[in-house]
């Protein structure tokens, strides 16, 4: 992990320092849109066939059972139950706050006007099962749809012999009965096209690797594809950090990122250069200690420990940077926050690690990545609902509105529209 003094560098590698590492979709976009033609075109022969071909798959039968479900029950520790009893409860405190509320107004005498959400009847959940199992983000994706009222929920995740119990059982626990053993490419269009038994979803949400990202890209252009939540990238961190910083909590905080994945990023943003040497020594020392050394290793290959002159410094590159997840270990943390512009998740002060936010503080875990923190947010209740508008207007608001209404349909030189109100204006 090297050191940069970032007064020190050139423009170009100070831009350089924002960019994540490049994906080339290209070659991955031609490797997956010959397979969703061919499942589109015959559907769940087609599923079994990737998924024996790219997962070992090897049965007929990709629908998970009643008896896999309560099979679970007995194959998962008391302890991991009450994890999840304590995470659900969270995330179900935190996300119920997020529900949006119907208002109405009357914009003029005689014309009112209002809007109402109503969720979206059939969401597909994708949950990743390649170097990690991850049935933390299922409770961070099913949570949210369930406070909605989604009708269908409704679950993929990729299997080589038999599927996460821990998995099987947060569904079971939260009450999802519709939960297909696939993953991959194979597992987006199983859901977005759906087959003869199996009916399509409105939109997928979820992350998952290059081609389950392609994948998703793909179908959310394709007219007869579904909606998409959003296109994850590599996950990664930035922390901030003052001389008041405990190294061994940084240290844990960069790790816990880098071991998600080779191609995750971590970097820390540091007013002093000591502290980030002892960061670096300390990394040396924790990194023996992990099963996964070999991805932390080449995370932080990526990786980056910048010297600024001012924490305001440090918090103007990391706004330009935008991260998915962003860690104030700074003293007087709190009187930094209204500075921060653009981040998909925050954690405040040194007992805030990004670890608790994975799992079961309550707020979602599945965030923005890549920049894209500067234009849109995490997983929420709103993106399970649409908003849907009324109006309704009386004859005496029509007419008090119909010389507007018809004055710029004039200047669009759309006359149709100006005939629709005025046909309904005459004796």
């Amino acid at each position: 992990m090297e050191i940069i003094t970032y007064n020190k560098i050139s423009r170009n590698k100070k831009l350089k320092l924002l960019q994540r590492p490049v994906i080339d979709m290209t070659k991955t976009y031609r490797v997956v849109q010959p397979i969703l033609t061919d499942i589109k075109s015959n559907g769940l022969e087609s599923v079994l066939k990737y998924s024996k071909k790219f997962d070992g798959f090897s049965e007929k039968r990709i629908k998970v059972t009643v008896k896999e479900f309560e099979d679970s029950k007995k194959l998962v520790s008391s302890r991991f139950k009450k994890a999840v009893k304590a995470a659900s409860n969270n995330i179900k405190k935190f996300h119920k706050l997020q529900l949006p509320k119907k208002y109405s107004v009357e914009t003029m005498a005689g014309i009112k006007c209002s809007r109402e959400f109503r969720a979206i009847e059939n969401v597909g959940l994708y949950i990743p099962g390649g170097t990690a199992i991850l049935p933390s983000t299922l409770m961070m994706l099913a949570i949210p749809a369930i406070i909605a009222g989604c009708k269908r929920l409704v679950v993929c995740s990729p299997t080589v012999k038999n599927l996460s119990n821990e998995i099987l059982y947060v569904a079971g626990y939260l009450g999802i009965n519709e939960f297909y053993k696939v993953g991959g490419a194979q597992a987006i269009a199983l859901m977005a096209y759906g087959t003869n038994k199996i009916k399509k979803v409105d939109k997928i949400f979820g992350p998952g690797n290059q081609y389950v990202a392609a994948a998703k890209a793909l179908v959310s252009i394709d007219p007869n594809g579904c909606a998409i939540d959003m296109i994850a990238g590599p996950s990664e961190v930035l922390v901030i950090a003052d001389g008041s910083a405990n190294p061994k909590f940084i240290a844990a905080d960069l790790l816990s990122q880098a071991e998600h994945g080779n191609d995750s990023q971590v970097i820390l943003c540091s007013t002093n250069k000591g502290l980030a040497e002892k960061v670096i020594k300390e990394i040396k020392v924790q990194i023996e200690k992990l099963p996964r050394k070999s991805f932390v290793e080449k995370s932080l290959e990526n990786s980056a420990a910048i010297i600024f002159n001012k924490t305001d410094d440090a918090i103007n590159f990391s706004n330009s940077y935008a991260p998915e997840h962003l860690i104030l270990n700074i003293k007087s943390a709190k009187s930094y926050l209204s500075k921060i512009q653009n981040a998909g998740s925050v954690f405040i002060g040194k007992y805030s690690p990004e670890s608790v936010g994975d799992y079961a503080s309550g707020t979602n875990h599945s965030l923005p990545t890549y920049g894209y923190a500067k234009s849109t947010g995490g997983v929420s209740v709103e993106q399970f609902m649409k908003g849907i508008t009324f109006q309704e207007l009386s004859k005496e608001g029509l007419e008090s509105i119909s010389t507007t209404v018809i004055e710029l349909a004039n200047a669009e030189k759309l006359q149709a529209h100006a005939n629709a109100v005025k046909i309904r204006l005459k004796k």
